[in-house]
């Protein structure tokens, strides 16, 4: 029996030229997995390759090697049990993850937070922001080969996992913000502290731009590449990072504010195309450098503003959540994580749907990989930023 004929497409390139748009094959094509267990796919992720040669045609991500049926659990949990559970989605902003669902279940249930317990839920999520996009900063140096700028990150991350440890104890996974407020208060001197980090960080920003931003092979290998436009920003529905970094200051803080980021003054950050096309891999990057520094200037704000009063609504323990449902998306480091929460009454959900900005981020990937190189693929995942957590669910 013959085999079948297999498709031929040809291209011609000439020395140096890399193809744009689909890429035409002439040859034998080859499969390759990429993961699960790859480390510069930022988790458990596997991505399969169809390749020629050295050219990526196609890619096509394969998950669920990290689910864990959040969604499910929370539908058997009463409301303030599923906290913990919430810290686990993106588990790099557990603060952000956790005030997300508290607005959505107060929202729902009627129930007002304090002033107090608004502005130390903002510094909460705002330091998480940093220490998150501080991962993102020296993991990505990491994929492309530089190494240091991983060591420079985590040095001033484990500066904020000790404020977050004297917050409520815990590093990484915190459940720290609650339904109606925080669980504890700032312990004696926290600010005092805060600002003492900010002092010794805001400067560390400077140091970075020098060691890895501008750095020429760092451009070379970001600049032009993974090029998301913003009309694919608006059929996949991205967020954060992904859809600022090419042009759109879409942010939940500024354009449906919640909690007290209306009195607070910050720039939306935008890329601006400045080493390359813009809504490459650089622009996004670049988005998160710069975020860091309007997240100092949140966190000063809520230092000078921080009120007395209570840090938390008083609530009963078996809280029953009246009939009905509603639809809450907060802004994380990531983009727009939303809730989804259906009761019909009583203290446990009927129905939760999770809205995680890694897994919607993630979905434009084979759109962005055609025509590039093997050893390009972990530049353009690492520019989308995933939390495998938050993918899989």
């Amino acid at each position: 029996m013959e085999a079948a004929p297999t498709t031929v497409r040809e291209f011609t390139l000439a020395p140096g030229e890399l193809p744009e748009g689909p890429v035409a094959t002439h040859g034998e094509e080859m499969i390759l997995n990429m993961g699960p267990q790859h480390p510069s796919t930022h988790g458990v992720l596997r991505l399969e390759l169809r390749t020629d040669g050295e050219i990526v045609t196609q890619a096509v991500p394969h998950l669920g090697y990290l689910h864990r049926c959040k969604e499910k659990i929370g539908e058997n949990l009463p409301y303030y049990q599923y906290i913990g559970y919430t810290d686990r989605l993106d588990y790099l902003a557990a603060m952000n993850n956790n005030l997300a669902w508290s607005m959505a279940v107060e929202e729902l249930a009627g129930i007002s937070v304090p002033r107090r317990a608004e502005f130390i839920r903002v510094i909460a999520v705002e330091l998480n922001r940093i220490a998150s996009h501080l991962v993102s900063f020296g993991t990505y140096g990491l994929d492309l080969g530089a190494f240091t700028p991983f060591l420079y990150a985590f040095r001033e991350r484990e500066y904020i996992l000790d404020l977050f440890e004297q917050m409520c104890g815990a590093r990484l996974t915190l459940s720290y913000i609650n339904i109606g407020g925080v669980t504890w208060d700032l312990p004696p001197g926290f600010t005092d502290k805060l600002l003492e980090f900010l002092d010794y960080f805001e400067p560390k920003l400077i140091e970075y731009d020098k060691l890895l931003t501008r750095n020429p092979i760092f451009v070379k290998r970001t600049a032009n590449l993974g090029i998301v436009s913003k009309q694919q920003c608006i059929d996949w529905t991205l967020s954060g990072p992904m859809i600022r970094g090419s042009g759109i200051p879409n942010d939940l803080r500024r354009d449906r504010p919640y909690t007290v980021y209306p009195e607070l003054d910050f720039n939306v950050i935008v890329g601006r195309g400045e080493m390359g096309q813009l809504g490459d891999c650089w622009d996004r990057y670049w988005v998160k450098m710069a975020e860091m520094a309007e997240c100092c200037k949140i966190l000063r704000q809520c230092v000078a503003m921080l009120p007395d009063g209570p840090f938390r609504a008083k609530i009963p323990r078996a809280m029953k959540v009246p009939a009905g449902e509603v639809y809450v998306e907060a802004e994380n480091p990531r983009g727009h994580l939303g809730f989804f929460i259906e009761s019909q009454g009583g203290p446990i959900p009927y129905r939760v749907k999770i809205r995680g900005p890694s897994f919607v981020n993630l979905a434009v990937l084979p759109e962005l990989v055609p025509g590039v190189l093997i050893g390009d693929i972990p530049a353009i995942v690492g520019s989308i930023d995933i939390v495998m957590g938050e993918v899989d669910r």
